[in-house]
């Protein structure tokens, strides 16, 4: 029985043409003997760049659509080690095979399921090496004398609550003194607790 796959293709920016990697990749799986039942597409980078196309492919990943999925390489599917692990392990819970043309990395295969357990091992420990830095720099701090965490905002309290309760607007009250909307509030409740005003309850609204 041929088996129905998947092919996941993004490029970094508009100008790139995805349509070679998309060609390149119909061959691949035609070489492997797969029926092409979908295809799904991305453009940008970066860490914060929104990608529909990869959510789609996990949501029709769900509905059992396909059972391999062809990319052109690692890079072109997650931003970063940690969300790639998360897309392959969302795959292998649903029984979809991972391959990447480039690395020539199956999952299906105990090589592939080989460097997956390596590249997790490498991924904790760079976790473990964060922790561990965050830590030291904490230790150092507190021997140093200097505040460990987040520090409170240095704000005038009682300037804030003048300003919303003269008359200004909570977006323009927020932006003079550099804080949020739901700070404003609080800072108003708080005064009206402290007997300092006497004005209608304030809403964040």
């Amino acid at each position: 029985m041929i088996k129905k796959c998947a092919i996941y293709a993004r490029v970094s920016t508009p100008d790139q043409c995805i349509d070679n990697q998309l060609y390149d990749l119909r061959i691949f799986a035609e070489q492997r003997g797969f029926e092409v039942a979908c295809e799904y597409t991305d453009v940008g980078s970066g860490s914060k760049a929104r990608r529909p196309g990869l959510d789609a492919m996990l949501r029709d990943a769900r509905k059992r659509k396909f059972s391999v999925l062809i990319v052109a390489a690692f890079d072109r599917v997650a931003r970063s080690v940690q969300h790639f692990l998360g897309v392959v392990d969302d795959l292998d819970s649903l029984g979809v095979a991972f391959i990447s043309r480039r690395e020539n990395i199956a999952t299906d295969g105990a090589m592939g399921r080989l460097f997956l357990t390596i590249i997790s091992s490498i991924a904790e420990l760079e976790s473990d090496l964060i922790r561990e830095r965050i830590r030291a720099g904490m230790r150092r701090r507190k021997l140093d004398g200097l505040p460990v965490g987040r520090q409170p905002l240095n704000i005038d309290h009682a300037a804030v609550a003048e300003d919303r309760l003269r008359g200004l607007s909570l977006t323009e009250t927020a932006k003079r003194h550099g804080i949020s909307r739901a700070t404003v509030v609080r800072f108003v409740r708080e005064a009206r607790q402290r007997g300092l005003t006497h004005q209608p309850e304030e809403c964040a609204a």
